[in-house]
């Protein structure tokens, strides 16, 4: 088994394309989604539906990008403190004097 440092480097961990939510909403939800853009796609014409799945689409990388900021931001966050964690050891113990 390769190191994490070894997938990462040879593009084998892509979070964002394996992970999934476990929140019991998110399924719900996105079949909510998928009933309303059927519903549209019969309710306006073909060039309208298209602009629609146009705007769509924009939303969907609107929200891809506040995805990776978070996740950055996360990750930052979580090296931080590691890092804290790791520098400071010697405060979260008791010297007998």
């Amino acid at each position: 088994m390769k190191s994490i440092l070894e997938e990462l480097y040879y593009g084998n961990i892509s979070p964002d394309e394996t992970v999934i939510s476990t929140d019991p909403e998110y399924r719900l939800l996105n079949r909510k989604i998928t009933e309303a853009v059927e519903k549209w796609k019969t309710k306006l014409t073909e060039q309208d539906f298209e602009e629609l799945e146009d705007l769509l689409y924009l939303c969907a990388q609107s929200d891809s990008l506040q995805t990776r900021a978070a996740f950055q931001h996360g990750f930052k966050l979580g090296s931080a403190i590691l890092i804290e964690v790791m520098t400071g050891k010697e405060e979260l113990v008791r010297h007998k004097s």
